[in-house]
């Protein structure tokens, strides 16, 4: 099989590739590196069934070329974390809707199956949980640039959903919650690197808020294998599918088991979201996926790698990267 990975330099994106060349696919990375990094992806360019192709996915006719002749195309290329999304409102955007609107568009005229991640932020501030695929969304206001993502991600999920039902176009749609694991950067306000990394140099791990809001973390191999059995399920085309972890746990928890892993004697401070963000920045209180739906499409799919040892890979990680190493 050939696979087009949009965003594949990207940190999901780097790991879904290995895993695609580990199954002997040939893969097609497209990447315009505005978030991704080279470097994810180098130790893959000797591989002959590798290609790297430099290039936005809003370019309809880069896009077209890199699709011809695919098998699949995964579209992962968008803006990617609260503080881009906070200080970059336009490019979040004009990013997710128009490169999804070129990426789809191209498919659908080759014919090519679409495995589009989306994002738990489109549920935004419900409280109960866990989130149902089907169940009403509860936005904020548009003058509240938090929400800009969820509601362009929102709108590439009926995007693609049109396709599906207008033309045949077999899309599936994962709704992604909290993924990490090694490579995934902290610049963009991801909570675990930041937190691993503020740990390993002995600084204070800043916690946003009071640290009451809770999430869950799916292992990005775990995330993986998931959009892999999704890509070959039939029965999950025209699907909107949750995909992540249901072990819940609070951010101050979180901060409080990394300083644990690292052996660190960091101070966990609390530092309010007006000073982080942005005077009347929203949050999410709970993010918990309802998993019915992946089990029932996937035979029983369950993520496998407990929280305690992905943060101990973010550690081995960001140590190997250079961070300074606590004591364990």
């Amino acid at each position: 099989m050939r696979a087009v990975i949009t965003g594949g330099a990207g940190f999901i994106g780097s790991h879904l590739a290995e895993a695609l060349l580990g199954r002997d696919d040939e893969v097609s990375v497209l990447d315009d590196l505005s978030t991704g990094r080279r470097e994810n992806v180098r130790h893959l360019e000797d591989h002959p069934a590798f290609s790297f192709h430099l290039g936005s996915a809003a370019d309809a006719d880069r896009v077209a070329r890199v699709l011809e002749g695919a098998d699949v195309v995964f579209h992962l290329a968008a803006a990617v974390g609260v503080r881009l999304i906070i200080e970059k409102p336009v490019h979040t955007i004009e990013t997710n809707v128009g490169a999804t609107a070129v990426v789809l568009r191209a498919a659908a005229r080759q014919g090519i199956p679409v495995v589009f991640t989306s994002t738990s932020e489109v549920y935004g501030k419900w409280d109960e949980a866990p989130f149902r695929e089907d169940q009403d969304l509860h936005l904020g206001p548009t003058c509240r640039s938090r929400w800009s993502y969820a509601c362009s991600k929102a709108l590439d999920e009926w995007l693609a959903l049109a396709w599906f039902r207008e033309e045949g176009l077999p899309v599936v749609i994962a709704r992604l919650f909290n993924t990490v694991g090694p490579r995934q950067e902290g610049r963009y306000g991801m909570v675990l690197p930041t937190f691993v990394r503020q740990a390993l140099r002995e600084e204070p791990i800043t916690v946003f808020g009071d640290g009451g809001q809770s999430r869950c973390f799916a292992h990005v191999g775990d995330v993986v294998e998931a959009l892999l059995l999704l890509s070959r399920t039939r029965r999950a085309h025209g699907q909107v599918v949750n995909v992540g972890s249901a072990r819940e746990i609070s951010i101050g928890d979180l901060a409080r088991l990394v300083r644990e892993r690292t052996g660190s004697r960091s101070p966990i401070v609390h530092v309010p979201y007006a000073e982080a963000y942005e005077r009347g920045f929203e949050d999410m209180r709970r993010r918990v996926p309802d998993l019915r739906r992946l089990r029932e499409l996937t035979g029983g799919f369950e993520p496998q790698t407990p929280l305690e040892e992905i943060i101990d890979q973010v550690i081995l990680d960001l140590r190997r990267e250079g961070g300074r190493a606590g004591r364990r």
